[in-house]
């Protein structure tokens, strides 16, 4: 139930996957979550999808924080807001934000970045504010997941975090924009800028690299090439203005020599959208010397260090790093759901899978089997 203006917020309990261990399937607890504090808003979440980055972290053995309710890509109704909190009410439609946006930071305050100083990335799995945790079960702590944890009937986020969106937008759909599917229109419109007629290579055709071949398709590329080891994959990418597809594993010779030779020595722009720093190499070796730019959206599982030979630079080739696509999160990601909501950009098409809370482990279960692109979580009404 919403809370009013005159109730002040009281602490809730809630049903949470909660994630007790490296790789060990999710429990659906009752969890306690505190009430907003200054600056917070508390959200039901209505949908949340499950991001590749997710699911990377919970396999992770690298920071083991744990217990931890994790998910980040979602939508929801705020429910009551806390102390000082002005751009939010009970009832309004938002979507949760995993970097986040104080406006008034030197990176907020410049156009050429997204990387807030105040919100930004939270990697230790407590809240921004007072770097502590929201969500306990019997007395103890729960971790958060990048400061969002959206696998939970409600969660808080600060207010910074959070962007309201139009109440018209159906918010089963939108949550993709969250997270992967800004992030991949962003590489290719806000860091790439890709130019009209140019030739587009993208390694990983999951929803990031579709949603980065979707972005090169309305920018008018003249050659947009997938590289994938799943071959199912192509028929889909076809809809996003994929031209060709490449297995590497149906070549006889480094995939890059395939692609310099598709394109008459190298792709203008280049995408490593699987989360494989060798990758990042091969992608720089693929573009082609002078201009050739190669950016790179995947969050490594392993080896996170990038290892290239200095002539790749030398030759005047560009590596950029993208994080949310560039996007500016509260002030630019309206801007993409009104762009669905015109039927300017696509996201429908890579939902392939709509699941209830209950069958959450499901959705992990896909991801890690190659049989999904997005799956949504239904949270019960």
């Amino acid at each position: 139930m919403l809370s009013s203006h005159e109730d002040p917020p009281q602490v809730i309990t809630c049903k949470a996957a909660v994630a007790w261990g490296a790789g060990q399937e999710l429990v659906i607890e009752e969890v306690e979550l505190s009430p907003p504090q200054p600056m917070e808003i508390r959200i039901k979440v209505i949908c949340t999808s499950l991001c590749r980055s997710d699911v990377t972290a919970w396999q992770s053995q690298v920071l083991p924080l744990f217990p931890r309710v994790f998910g980040h890509e979602a939508s929801g109704i705020v429910e009551s807001v806390g102390e000082g909190v002005a751009e939010f009410q009970a009832g309004d439609h938002v979507l949760t934000l995993f970097t986040g946006e104080c406006m008034t930071c030197k990176h907020c305050r410049s156009s050429k970045s997204n990387m807030c100083q105040v919100l930004g990335l939270e990697r230790r799995g407590v809240m921004h504010s007072d770097q502590k945790t929201r969500f306990s079960l019997k007395g103890n702590p729960i971790y958060h997941y990048c400061a969002v944890s959206s696998f939970s009937e409600y969660t808080i986020v600060h207010s910074g975090c959070a962007v309201k969106v139009r109440p018209e937008a159906p918010l089963e759909k939108i949550c993709l924009l969250s997270c992967g599917v800004a992030a991949g229109i962003g590489a290719a419109w806000k860091v790439a800028d890709i130019s009209e007629n140019s030739t587009v290579a993208i390694f990983g055709l999951g929803t990031v690299g579709l949603s980065v071949a979707q972005g090169a398709n309305l920018r008018g590329a003249a050659r947009i090439i997938g590289i994938d080891v799943d071959s199912r994959k192509f028929e889909t990418a076809k809809a996003f203005g994929i031209t060709d597809f490449v297995n590497p594993n149906d070549h006889g010779e480094p995939v890059q020599q395939v692609i310099k030779r598709m394109t008459d020595g190298g792709a203008d722009y280049a995408f490593e959208c699987i989360g494989d720093t060798g990758m990042i190499t091969t992608a720089l070796q693929s573009c082609c010397d002078g201009w050739g730019l190669t950016v790179s959206l995947g969050v490594p599982k392993v080896k996170p260090e990038v290892s290239a030979h200095y002539a790749l630079f030398l030759s005047g080739k560009t590596l950029k790093g993208s994080l949310f696509g560039g996007w500016k999160p509260k002030s630019e990601i309206p801007k993409l759901v009104d762009m669905y909501l015109n039927k300017e950009i696509h996201i429908d098409e890579l939902i392939t899978h709509n699941l209830t809370f209950a069958d959450i482990n499901m959705a992990f279960n896909l991801m890690n089997e190659g049989k999904c692109l997005r799956c949504v979580i239904h949270m019960p009404k």
